[in-house]
């Protein structure tokens, strides 16, 4: 793909093209939908960006983004129309197996989690809510136009994924782990 110009002008009027062509109004919910999905990239570019992250969190995460385009050239497909990029069930096995590899080095949790500790724990778990955030986003476009139910599910893992880098990542800097306390 090569890019010569980036300004198109088309998108002044408010409305943008979708991956097969059709125009829609920049408020549609898979505009925003894929919208949240390129934040989260960007938060997670901010995550690989950060001296502090483990080097074994690296290889995962960088993965991940390139996934996550995936998800947004999904999103930004009409659910239905065929021969597209797509999101497959790989992409959520990948991640679950990643949840479980992690997850398996972790103590058992006693307490809810407060985000935090070191700086790219702190990251991740903003990579999290703002994860979290496209999958209700992806959810609304579910319900008004139709997504792959693939999407949903990687967005979900996804989400799990990040809570659990967040706890491995103060793990492996032998920070503690800001945990709630009832009542403050």
């Amino acid at each position: 793909m090569r890019l010569t110009r980036i300004y198109t002008r088309a998108g002044d009027r408010g409305e943008t093209s979708l991956g097969d062509g059709s125009r829609v109004p920049k408020l549609d919910c898979r505009i925003g939908a894929f919208g949240t999905v390129d934040e989260l990239n960007a938060a997670l570019g901010a995550v690989l960006a950060e001296p502090g992250l483990p080097e074994r969190l690296r290889e995962p995460l960088g993965r991940i983004q390139n996934d996550l385009f995936d998800v947004g050239a999904d999103l930004s497909v009409p659910y239905g129309i065929g021969d597209r990029l797509r999101i497959e069930q790989a992409h959520v096995d990948r991640l679950e197996q990643l949840c479980d590899e992690f997850n398996a080095e972790l103590p058992m949790l006693k307490s809810f989690v407060l985000p935090g500790g070191t700086p790219a724990a702190a990251r991740l778990h903003i990579a999290r809510t703002t994860c979290r955030r496209a999958e209700r986003d992806a959810l609304t476009a579910e319900q008004e136009t139709g997504v792959s139910p693939l999407v949903l599910a990687y967005l979900n893992r996804l989400s799990d994924f990040l809570f659990i880098a967040a706890r491995w990542a103060n793990k492996d800097a032998g920070a503690d782990e800001p945990l709630w306390k009832p009542g403050g």
